[in-house]
């Protein structure tokens, strides 16, 4: 089964849902509709990371994850904290987080070591990005060194984990989606297309192509009516090779997941 992560954005301009959850009953709610969806693991991000979002202060982001994180930890939630930042990453593991999720590859100053000191338990999703930072920024790429750009940037981050003592079996690799690759659609078109020949035993992956901007440029379609397309992107990658799903719609991806599997299995 692929698992899921599912996405919780307490932040006032996510590209999707910005100011839908800064709320902490809010997100609470939106939490807890997810895990009675099935979900495996609830991922709360507290600063935005689109190109035009506001920058968060460490402080900030700490205030509006803790409440929420304290809640559903008591609650028996698995969480993962989305975040670039150590003093953010320290903190909500302190609380009991089970993952963290950095956009930037934890390759900011103190990432690596943040996660380094971390209980074993925890796990890390490490994101492939063209962009340095907490923002995606639409850099152009060469279609002709992408895949390989990643490969060498998952062995590299992959040597640097191990170098500072975390097992291998901790981290999950993101190809990146959207704008953290590209200006337009053919990137993550092209990283999508591909996935098989990044995915190798050892090396899990995750893809998060829930409503972006890939979706949009195909389908055409404003960010509330891309769940269709994203459904598709995102079986698309259950199909090959993806261990984990970074999704909104929890629900719609396990369904379709589901009848695909039993088709597959049927006589």
């Amino acid at each position: 089964m692929v698992g899921t992560f599912g996405i919780v954005n307490l932040t006032r301009d996510s590209f999707s849902d910005g100011g839908r959850f800064l709320d902490p009953e809010r997100a609470l709610a939106q939490a807890r509709t997810l895990v009675a969806d099935g979900v495996d693991v609830v991922d709360l991000g507290a600063a935005a990371s689109n190109p035009a979002a506001e920058d968060v202060t460490a402080t900030e982001e700490i205030a509006r994850l803790e409440p929420v994180v304290r809640t559903l930890l008591a609650e028996g939630a698995v969480l993962s904290i989305d975040t670039t930042k150590p003093e953010v990453m320290r903190a909500m593991v302190a609380l009991g987080a089970q993952w963290l999720n950095d956009v930037n590859g934890f390759r900011a100053a103190g990432a690596l070591e943040a996660a380094a000191n971390a209980p074993s338990a925890v796990r890390f999703v490490v994101m492939f990005s063209k962009s340095r930072g907490p923002h995606a920024e639409r850099l152009a790429h060469d279609p002709t060194a992408l895949l390989d750009e990643i490969r060498a940037f998952f062995a590299e981050r992959a040597q640097s984990f191990a170098a500072a003592g975390v097992a291998p079996g901790r981290l999950v690799f993101d190809p990146g989606m959207g704008a953290f690759i590209g200006r337009t659609a053919a990137p993550s078109l092209s990283v999508l297309r591909h996935l098989e020949s990044l995915a190798r035993p050892g090396l899990p992956l995750l893809v998060g192509v829930s409503r972006k901007s890939v979706v949009a440029e195909v389908t055409g379609r404003p960010v509330d009516r891309r769940g269709p397309g994203t459904l598709a992107a995102e079986l698309w990658a259950a199909r090959h090779g993806v261990d984990w799903i970074r999704t909104h719609d929890v629900a719609a991806f396990r369904d379709a997941w589901a009848v695909e599997t039993a088709i597959g299995a049927a006589p």
